[in-house]
């Protein structure tokens, strides 16, 4: 490391005395172990602003670069207050005549986006801002209220090819849904995979899972996946764990634990050799392994296997509050009055209901949620606060 470990401050009254005392900026700098940029920017710092400038600086930025200065925001609230029945396009323009030019004017979506934040937008339905740090949990009661999903750590199968194990067990009974063998995690065997089980269980009330890959996307709208989307269709309740909080699916977890103990050690030479390991693992977890935590019963036992909702295929979405529907492109493009506006790759093909709430200034809605305003003008999607940052549920 460049500094010794004693305190930086002390390291830097060192380092300028040594120049005030005469000796080479080359030879102090190569003694201390940084280069000259660094020593030349502490030593003017500290001839232009004394002993303070050596002591460590906040690297936060002063401001995010797509915040809005706050005077700003509070004249766009303001002039909101004193001309109630104007739209984000009119105080848009009072923004311009009064601030002359001395800020950069911010687009009608950001007015918009700042009155919603207000509480002073009429059509949008108001949220509450969370943190990205999963969503409420439910607490399952009966069979199919709530299953919980996982990829259990990838390991090496004998023929040197990696297994991605996807698990789902029933919450309420600790029955052992699927325990498929993936050679990765990418989305569209998954989907397949869940497809099959509603096919064969029916819908369970609640799906829970970690906020990784494929059930959640860091890069989505949201946060969302085509997994997750999926889910929400088909009227699904979406619960994701805090991240770095395992325990939140500990049920899941501990069955893990005996997983890898039972199938893995060794592991099959092939994935079709690894199935057939991973097979005979959930027999045995649901028909004869018994559970204290259900009072010695087997998982079968307490299992009701036909869910009082069967899987009937995605329903049809429509809009009637809503002024026109749209269909997201393959690249996740909304096409409005000749105009493309990114929105996400996550909802491709999806039917989203838009609204005009101001001239120009679009409210796009995905079933229930309210995912933003597209402005025309600058062919952006404003995101508002994050619809899906409590339990992401269609029946809420």
């Amino acid at each position: 490391m460049p500094w010794r470990e004693t305190s930086v401050m002390d390291e830097r009254l060192r380092f300028v005395a040594r120049l005030l005392e005469g000796e080479g900026m080359s030879e102090v700098c190569r003694d201390f172990g940084i280069s000259r940029k660094t020593g030349y920017k502490i030593f003017n710092r500290y001839k232009d602003e004394g002993l303070e400038a050596l002591t460590d600086r906040s690297r936060r930025p002063v401001r995010h670069a797509n915040q809005l200065p706050d005077p700003v925001e509070a004249m766009i609230v303001r002039l909101k207050k004193e001309k109630p029945h104007w739209g984000a396009r009119k105080i848009r323009e009072l923004l311009v005549r009064k601030l002359a030019g001395d800020v950069r004017i911010p687009a009608k979506s950001t007015v918009h986006a700042v009155l919603d934040r207000h509480g002073l937008v009429a059509q949008a339905r108001r949220r509450t801002r969370h943190k990205a740090e999963g969503t409420a949990l439910s607490e399952a009661l009966q069979a199919n209220d709530l299953w919980c999903a996982d990829f259990k750590g990838e390991f090496k199968l004998g023929n040197g090819r990696y297994c991605y194990p996807l698990t789902v067990t029933d919450q309420a009974t600790r029955y052992l849904l699927a325990c498929e063998a993936f050679e990765s995690t990418r989305e569209v065997g998954v989907i397949e995979a869940f497809r099959r089980l509603f096919a064969e269980h029916g819908l369970p009330r609640a799906i829970r899972s970690d906020n990784g890959l494929p059930f959640a996307s860091p890069n989505g709208l949201y946060n969302l996946s085509k997994l997750s989307v999926f889910w929400l269709r088909l009227g699904i309740a979406v619960e994701r764990i805090k991240p770095g909080h395992p325990q939140q699916n500990g049920r899941h977890e501990r069955m893990h634990l005996t997983l890898k103990k039972e199938t893995t050690r060794p592991a099959g030479r092939t994935l079709l050799q690894q199935q057939a390991k991973f097979d005979e693992f959930v027999s045995e977890f649901n028909l004869e392994r018994p559970h204290e935590a259900i009072g010695m019963k087997v998982p079968a036992d307490l299992y009701a296997n036909a869910s009082s909702r069967p899987y009937l295929g995605l329903p049809e979405l429509d809009y009637p509050f809503h002024d026109r529907e749209i269909v997201i492109t393959n690249c996740g493009r909304a096409c409005l009055h000749r105009k493309k506006i990114n929105i996400s790759t996550v909802l491709a093909g999806q039917k989203l209901g838009i609204k005009e709430v101001d001239d120009g200034i679009w409210l796009v809605s995905f079933m229930h949620y309210d995912l933003g305003y597209i402005d025309l003008e600058q062919r952006t999607l404003q995101t508002i606060d994050n619809p899906f940052g409590t339990r992401l549920s269609p029946m809420s």
